[in-house]
């Protein structure tokens, strides 16, 4: 009885655990491309343990980026930011895991590299707010917003890889 109700509580903490896992966006900026950081970048999500599901290697047009960064519409900088990130290519990616989200923010580091610590993404790799080479959601909602701007549902693959059991305790 006492086995029973330990592998039924271990069953739900399992399902809990599924169901707290969550999806972000990333998208490395034309600096990032331009400098080839991509797999620098990449390595870094997959050796925390985070799983790849959607990348596309594309060059956005500056009414895509309107769309993108349309809560910034108002700011000053706006226009020049949709012309820096139409510049050249970007690599948007979908991420997967628990609190992925805000762990993903965590490893990019602060929007202004001068204020990221050593051993982030912008710490290590750039110097300007206008060349911090990287975006990551800043919330679950705003990252299924991103997600369904980026990509079509049929490009967002689910997968499971052999290493999860190594990763996660379910």
């Amino acid at each position: 009885m006492v086995i029973c109700t330990i592998l039924a509580f271990f069953s739900l903490f399992s399902k809990s655990m599924a169901a707290a896992r969550e999806r972000t966006f990333i998208m490395v900026k034309p600096d990032g491309v331009q400098r080839g950081l991509v797999g620098k970048i990449i390595k870094k999500f997959e050796a925390k343990g985070f799983k790849l599901v959607a990348m596309k290697f594309m060059w956005a047009s500056e009414d895509h980026l309107k769309k993108h960064y349309s809560d910034l519409s108002a700011r000053p900088f706006f226009p020049g930011l949709v012309k820096y990130m139409a510049s050249g290519p970007v690599v948007p990616m979908v991420w997967e895991g628990l609190n992925v989200v805000k762990t993903g923010r965590q490893m990019l580091g602060a929007t202004d590299p001068k204020d990221s610590a050593p051993g982030t993404i912008r710490g290590d790799l750039c110097i300007q707010v206008g060349r911090n080479i990287i975006h990551g959601s800043d919330s679950v909602e705003s990252a299924q917003k991103e997600i369904d701007l980026w990509f079509e549902p049929k490009e967002v693959i689910a997968w499971r890889p052999a290493a999860e059991a190594w990763v996660y305790e379910d």
